[in-house]
């Protein structure tokens, strides 16, 4: 079944939802409170509006591992980091990550650069930390652990992390802050108080409390926060996917149960397998013997892949756990009965990235953000070979959320202080919001087209012209300079290319005054053996033998007096091209050079994180931006209503 196209309003998609799945609650589940996920409260008030009476459970995404860095570990704490393509590359942070407004983890890659003509490379020689700056993405930070094995986000304790994760959060609400005009400003401090209390919550919890139960405490208050009172069931994961003899017949399990029942684990294996065929995921074979696409989280232990054998179980974790059996794993309440008492009650079972979305979606609808999950079409094509092997359990399908975020500032009564990175964009240091509402796409585009003219621009010619052209200033100045270096240095190309000539003709008339000298040679030879040597030679071969004599030695002279003259050529054109004048021209051309190339290199990182990253941004916009930005919930509540809805279908 194709992804049904946008509707345009939710009214439109709550209808087709009660068509299929009337009652099933939304779940909103994500790995912190503090980016996108309150956002879907909104919906869900804006669904109530509407008429729309279904349930709402807002969950932790708590059993993911804490991120971390490999190239930087020390004996433990945690740090904030920028993500680059430089010391960050590969950083990925989830459950502690913020963004400032306009800010997106959009990294200005390497590749992206050159494509558009930045020498990085030569730019970055005596410039240890450029490539960091040039690559980083705008207005993100994320927080890893520093120890080498950090425990799932669930079981990391809030008092050791709290004050790097204060840290980071004042730095993005500090930073959005500083988007806000000064008439405007103090709305918006006060606003930003609000915030910071509800935040330091978590210096009042026990510092034994965990990241997800801090999350979980501060979450209605979130809600409150953006004026979205809807009733709420508040949970994580390790909650809704808790595995043991009271929990296992509950629908969300009963995927897992395909691939522990001996009549259908072999073609649930299939199914799965030739669903990710082609994908950079595994296939269960990879994983060893009797695996299953399920983990299983062992409080305290870790996470790890489920391998179900005749004789026992495999937890592939960290450190590998095992279950001996006394017979073979029939059932899924068998596999409850076994894991319980090994490990106790507090055991979760939770899909890999393609089962999981097909675990919850038995009894829940998902609220994603256009773009999130990439995993769902696999998901897709999985379930639809369950189909064929006679599976019946309902796929609700997901409800998608195209946010227009920055043209819904329409409806902000707020002028914005536009961050360095977007001022030559938009050609404004400050702009009120409806401004930037009604220019922000053109913008985009402008953007996408000086990208394109600077990948044009390769000679360093062509750039200095494009600079000249585009932004003026000094660089019409400099154009004309870079020009006039130029025609000094096409004089002395003339001079060089004169010299060059008259030196490849010395050295043709080389070659041919050592092939007259050989010949000379060879004919001395010759009558030397024929008329001179043990012979009586008359006068007359006396003479012809002087003569030859004398055809050497004038071949030899013409040779080096030749060699001389390109000598003499040689050192002319040395002093042409080292003379200090001539080195003056050299050094200021390729000092402008590499003004332009640095100024390139900025241009094209900032039409990246404009005509890329404020896209990007639109679609999961940071809820808290909304009550700083517009205290009074109008832009939140534009943004809510005029988004996209539409279901993507899960079979």
């Amino acid at each position: 079944m194709a992804v049904s196209a946008p509707t345009h309003d939710l009214a439109s998609a709550l209808r087709e939802l009660n068509e299929t799945s009337k009652d099933v609650p939304f779940l909103a589940l994500g790995q912190t409170v503090l980016w996108d996920e309150p956002m879907k409260a909104g919906v869900v008030r804006y669904a109530r509006e509407l008429g729309d009476e279904r349930g709402f459970v807002a969950g932790i995404h708590d059993t993911d591992y804490f991120a971390k860095l490999p190239s930087l570990k020390t004996q433990g704490g945690y740090k904030s980091l920028p993500h680059n393509d430089g010391s960050t590359r590969g950083l990925w942070s989830a459950a502690a990550e913020f963004s400032r407004l306009f800010g997106s983890e959009t990294v200005v890659s390497r590749e992206r650069l050159m494509a558009h003509g930045v020498r990085l490379d030569r730019l970055a020689r005596g410039r240890p930390r450029l490539v960091d700056e040039a690559t980083e993405a705008w207005g993100w930070r994320g927080i890893v652990s520093l120890a080498d094995d950090p425990p799932i986000a669930g079981e990391i304790r809030l008092g050791p992390l709290f004050d790097e994760l204060h840290r980071t959060f004042d730095w993005a609400v500090d930073g959005t802050l500083e988007c806000i005009s000064e008439p405007d400003r103090p709305l918006a401090d006060k606003q930003a108080e609000k915030l910071r209390e509800i935040f330091c919550r978590g210096a009042e919890l026990p510092p034994e409390t965990s990241l997800a139960d801090y999350y979980k405490t501060i979450h209605p208050e979130i809600f409150a926060s953006l004026g979205d009172q809807s009733e709420a069931t508040f949970t994580k994961t390790s909650e809704l996917l808790r595995f043991n003899t009271k929990t296992w017949d509950q629908p969300r399990f009963a995927l897992a149960a395909l691939f522990v029942n001996p009549d259908s684990k072999v073609a649930a294996s299939r199914a799965y397998d030739e669903a990710i065929q082609g994908s950079e995921m595994y296939q269960l074979p990879r994983f060893g013997t009797g695996a299953i696409p399920f983990d299983l989280v062992i409080p305290g232990v870790g996470r790890g892949t489920l391998r179900i054998g005749n004789r026992g179980i495999v937890i592939m974790s960290r450190k590998p756990q095992f279950i001996s059996l006394k017979k073979p794993v029939q059932s899924l309440e068998e596999l409850a009965a076994v894991i319980e008492a090994k490990f106790g009650a507090n055991c979760v079972l939770i899909g890999k990235a393609v089962t999981l979305i097909g675990m919850l979606a038995t009894e829940f609808i998902f609220m994603f953000h256009e773009g999130a999950s990439g995993y769902v079409s696999y998901t897709r094509k999985f379930h639809q070979g369950l189909r064929r092997i006679g599976f019946t359990q309902p796929f609700h399908p997901i409800l998608r959320i195209r946010y227009h975020t920055w043209d819904a500032l329409e409806s902000a009564c707020v002028f914005l202080s536009l961050p360095e990175v977007f001022q030559r964009a938009f050609g404004a240091e400050e702009i009120c919001a409806p401004s930037f509402a009604a220019r922000w796409r053109e913008v985009v585009e402008d953007q996408k087209s000086r990208l394109s003219r600077l990948a044009q621009s390769r000679r360093p010619m062509d750039l200095v012209r494009y600079l000249s052209e585009s932004i003026s200033g000094s660089w019409a100045c400099l154009s004309r300079e870079y020009e006039g270096l130029h025609g000094a240095l096409a004089d002395l190309d003339k001079k060089i290319t004169e010299l060059k000539g008259r030196r490849h003709a010395c050295y043709a008339k080389r070659r041919s005054l050592r092939m007259a000298r050989q010949q000379a040679e060879v004919a001395k030879g010759q009558h030397f053996r024929e008329k001179i040597f043990e012979k009586s030679p008359s006068a007359e071969d006396l003479g012809e033998r002087e003569r030859l004599t004398q055809e050497v030695e004038q071949a030899i002279h013409a040779i080096g007096e030749n060699e001389h003259q390109i000598r003499v050529l040689l050192r002319e054109q040395f002093e042409a091209v080292s003379a200090p004048q001539v080195r003056a021209i050299h050094d200021r051309r390729r000092a402008i050079e590499m003004e332009a190339e640095l100024k390139r290199l900025k241009l094209v990182r900032e039409a990246i994180i404009v005509s890329e990253g404020l896209p990007r941004a639109a679609l999961r916009p940071s809820a808290w931006w909304f009550p700083l930005v517009s205290d009074d919930g109008r832009w939140h509540r534009t943004t809510i209503e005029t988004a996209e809805y539409y279901l993507e279908p899960l079979e």
